[in-house]
């Protein structure tokens, strides 16, 4: 009896030890559980505010609805938008194109969304301000940006008239896009801003085009500065007329024809210049006039660059409904690649020779820009 009573006593104890046992192992192993799934959300959280990328859990996925996997397979469907598919070069109002995108599809404007929201943003605000400024804003924006930067951006400004001159490739750079301000501001008067040869001129822009022919080395009485500077006043008086609709800009072929023929003899001049081996008097062009040659081309085709560009803005329809809108774009893409030489030093090599010969380097873009305009001149006019 006795044994039977320390058997069942041994039996007792050991159930209590088991259970004692498995209640402290189910306890840790709930607490590892929590631990666990505390630390697994902490880790999810902090990626998804580390990322901005949003980390789908069971219990979210399942709730989704047919519209919401609609609305994202529809957003991850969208096409690329064609931004990335057009550079704009800095300081300019031009646009240069990517060689591997088609030229059909850049002649697409983006389409500005306007905002759902009461009060849009500033960026949408700007957006519609610029696509709804009337016509000729863009372009005397245009015209009057290159003579400005070299009169009051430029370091030392307008040198031509300076009494001592150390830096002729600027003075001749300057000589360049004076002249193509001079010959825009001239078609602008006479025609752009006129119904026909009986309609009156614009006083502003009549003053303008005599102020831009003061002679670039005029020192006072009246300086070359100060009139250039009267010149763009002059323009900047007429942009607000447009704006508030008390002065007009035609944008027709007959007023745009005179203006391209117009650059194509400015480039012609130029191309003569740069592949000609000798002066009119029979002497070969010397190193120092052949650097004087290279920077007034490039002066020219630095300020046509910016105002073939506004031409494209705003006189888009006109060039459009005659197929004229590719050979637009090679002529502003050819000045561009004129701008783009800029050797340390201008050599007038032989063209068989080792080192450069930069005049003929800058015939080439030069020439092929006159030519893109003669093409278009001629698609205009049939």
């Amino acid at each position: 009896m006795m044994g039977n009573s320390i058997n069942n006593d041994t039996s007792d104890l050991k159930e209590t030890e088991f259970k004692m046992f498995a209640a402290k192992h189910i306890v840790v192993g709930i607490l590892l559980a929590v631990v666990a799934l505390w630390v697994a959300g902490s880790i999810l959280g902090f990626f998804e505010k580390a990322t901005g990328v949003k980390v789908a859990r069971p219990h979210e996925t399942a709730h989704k609805t047919k519209a919401e996997s609609a609305n994202e397979q529809a957003k991850t469907a969208e096409p690329e938008t064609l931004k990335e598919k057009i550079e704009y070069k800095k300081g300019t109002a031009g646009y240069i194109m990517r060689n591997d995108f088609p030229v059909e599809t850049v002649h697409k404007k983006p389409a500005v969304k306007a905002p759902v929201y009461p009060g849009a943003s500033p960026e949408v605000e700007a957006a519609k301000a610029k696509i709804s400024r009337p016509k000729g804003v863009v372009f005397i924006e245009a015209l009057v940006q290159p003579l400005t930067y070299e009169l009051h951006q430029r370091f030392w400004g307008w040198r031509p008239n300076d009494i001592l001159n150390f830096t002729d490739n600027v003075n001749n750079f300057q000589q360049g896009v004076l002249e193509v301000t001079r010959r825009t501001a001239v078609i602008l008067a006479e025609r752009i801003s006129r119904t026909g040869s009986t309609a009156a001129f614009d006083p502003n822009l009549e003053r303008a085009m005599n102020c831009f022919m003061i002679k670039s080395d005029r020192y006072w009485f009246p300086s070359a500065e100060s009139k250039y500077s009267d010149g763009i006043k002059e323009l900047k008086i007429y942009r607000e007329k447009l704006v508030k609709g008390a002065a007009k800009f035609y944008t027709r072929t007959d007023n745009l024809i005179p203006l391209l023929a117009a650059y194509e003899d400015l480039l012609g001049s130029c191309d003569e210049n740069l592949i000609k081996d000798k002066e009119d008097n029979g002497t070969p062009v010397s190193f120092f006039k052949a650097d004087d040659y290279f920077f007034y081309a490039k002066g020219v085709a630095s300020a046509m660059h910016t105002i073939l560009g506004a031409i494209l803005e705003d006189f888009h329809t006109t060039i459009d409904s005659r197929r004229g809108l590719e050979l637009l774009h090679r002529a502003i893409e050819s000045c561009h690649h004129a701008v783009e030489i800029d050797p340390l030093i201008v050599t007038n090599s032989n063209l068989s020779g080792v080192l450069a010969n930069h005049r003929a380097n800058m015939a080439a873009p030069i020439s092929h820009a006159r030519f893109c305009l003669e093409v278009l001149i001629k698609t205009l006019s049939t």
